[in-house]
């Protein structure tokens, strides 16, 4: 599968202590900025789409995705699983990815080999989400869009599934056409929160991203500057 076959469904996270994150600022860029950056550095920018809601109050997400060159979809605030296939469909990829709003730590290395099995054709659901052997906040998802097709009618007729768009497709005791991948890279790394939230993640998420390298966006690196954080914690 090459990157044009693939699309990734950058979606706002609502569901937050921490109101107006997606827009702040950590390091000189807004939040949703220093995930785009990640993505576009393994991706095209038609390749990556802002998906959110059609409230008056995230007017400014869509001003923020024109001055990033990204497209932007909105619909439903809380039927976010129909606006995930409605966003996704537009593009006319096999497969959609979806990347949370507050996964600022986002490893495009993580998205590439997501992409790279599903290049094999053998599954049609893909994530590093089951378990929690990865870090919160480098959650992936991937999907083939007709299997998701295949089971909209399910997330739409069930008001938790919509909310959480994939949480349906993990039901299934782990068939052969899922690929479920456990955290090979840094298993020490299991579970640590990175993912932003609340006041606490910022204050944690801003001190890592003004102390690492430009561009060191592996887990190995993240999790360096994640301990370091915890270590002037004890100070």
């Amino acid at each position: 599968m090459n990157n044009s076959q693939a699309a990734v469904i950058l979606a706002r996270y609502s569901s937050s202590r921490l109101p107006g994150k997606a827009l702040m600022e950590i390091a000189g860029k807004p939040v949703l900025q220093h995930i785009v950056d990640r993505l576009k550095s393994l991706l095209k920018a038609e390749q990556i789409i802002l998906a959110t809601s059609d409230l008056p109050s995230d007017d400014a997400l869509e001003d923020f995705a024109a001055k990033a060159g990204i497209a932007c979809y909105r619909g439903s605030l809380e039927r976010v699983g129909e606006r995930f296939y409605a966003a996704a469909k537009q593009t006319g990829c096999d497969y959609a990815m979806r990347i949370n709003g507050d996964n600022i730590f986002l490893d495009p290395a993580l998205v590439a080999h997501l992409m790279q099995a599903a290049s094999t054709g053998k599954y049609r659901f893909l994530s590093n989400v089951k378990g929690r052997s990865f870090p919160k906040g480098m959650s992936v998802e991937m999907v083939d869009m007709d299997f998701y097709q295949q089971k909209l009618g399910g997330i739409k007729a069930d008001p938790y599934c919509n909310e959480h768009v994939m949480v349906c497709l993990y039901e299934e005791e782990a068939p052969a056409d899922h690929y479920y991948w456990q955290n090979d890279i840094l298993p020490e790394a299991a579970g640590i929160q990175l993912a932003l939230d609340t006041p606490e993640d910022f204050e944690r998420s801003r001190y890592m991203l003004e102390q690492m390298p430009a561009g060191h966006y592996d887990l190995n690196t993240t999790f360096e500057y994640y301990r370091n954080y915890e270590e002037s914690l004890k100070r």
